[in-house]
């Protein structure tokens, strides 16, 4: 059985986990290694089963839990260089943890094999993942990125199922209270997605052959869980796509997240 996992989403904190034939990875661990563990046991799985942990880029709410995690368990942790090199300023590495620079070709863990392509964000070197299992299913993954370059659009199309980032409703963000700095950082071009801008992206998406869609990242501040799903569902819906039928639609929620099976 394979399925995914957003265990935590948003600026509080995010790791997904992916499992596929009994070996599962995270995507990011940005809370305590304490609550993953936790998170992990309450949907029936056990950090033991977790054999890598890939990391998008450097923020604390990507990294937090990386260092005592990998440690604690001899997880090894991939990132793109620049990403390793934030880590290791901010104190998310240490001689205890196995770190690895992921490899062009990417990194085969079990039955998936792991690759990474570049996000446009405000970090080092930030990535997204893209996970190919051995029954032939692919997942990607895109969060934290300010607007969908060419190499993301290449990357997610023709996923079966793709994690995307839908942070915030510009409405909200603009007349929110977030300092006028930090609302330029997030609707820059390297800053988060819009509901928008994520909504116009999954009509092509589903066309290419994507079935499942897990809206991520979502703002406590500037948006609702709600407002990004009736976004996204009534902008498929204009393209003539029904729910259910053409494509499943998931919110990712800030903790507590179910399996979904692939």
């Amino acid at each position: 059985m394979s399925r995914i996992c957003n265990l935590f989403s948003g600026s509080t904190g995010n790791s997904i986990l992916i499992g596929h034939r009994g070996d599962g990875i995270l995507i990011d661990a940005g809370v305590s290694a304490r609550r993953i563990e936790q998170a992990l046991r309450e949907i029936d799985s056990d950090i033991s089963k977790i054999r890598a942990i890939f990391v998008t880029h450097e923020h604390s709410d990507h990294i937090a839990g990386v260092r005592v995690l990998a440690s604690r368990h001899g997880i090894p942790v991939y990132a793109t260089r620049g990403t390793l090199e934030g880590m290791a300023q901010y104190g998310g590495l240490s001689d205890r943890v196995k770190a690895f620079e992921i490899p062009s070709g990417g990194v085969e863990v079990g039955d998936m094999l792991v690759t990474c392509f570049a996000t446009p964000h405000d970090a080092r070197q930030s990535c997204g993942y893209s996970i190919e299992l051995s029954d032939g299913q692919k997942i990607a993954i895109a969060t934290d990125l300010g607007h969908v370059s060419e190499e993301v659009r290449a990357s997610l199309t023709g996923c079966d199922t793709v994690v995307l980032e839908s942070n915030h409703d510009i409405m909200m963000l603009q007349n929110g209270p977030y300092p006028y700095e930090l609302k330029r950082r997030v609707m820059s071009d390297v800053g988060h997605l819009s509901n928008a801008v994520c909504a116009d992206e999954l009509c092509s998406l589903v066309k290419s052959g994507t079935t499942r869609i897990i809206l991520a990242h979502l703002s406590r501040e500037n948006n609702y869980p709600a407002l990004a799903y009736e976004t996204s569902k009534s902008n498929l819906a204009g393209s003539g796509m029904t729910e259910n039928i053409d494509y499943m639609l998931y919110v990712a929620p800030v903790f507590g997240g179910k399996p979904i099976v692939l």
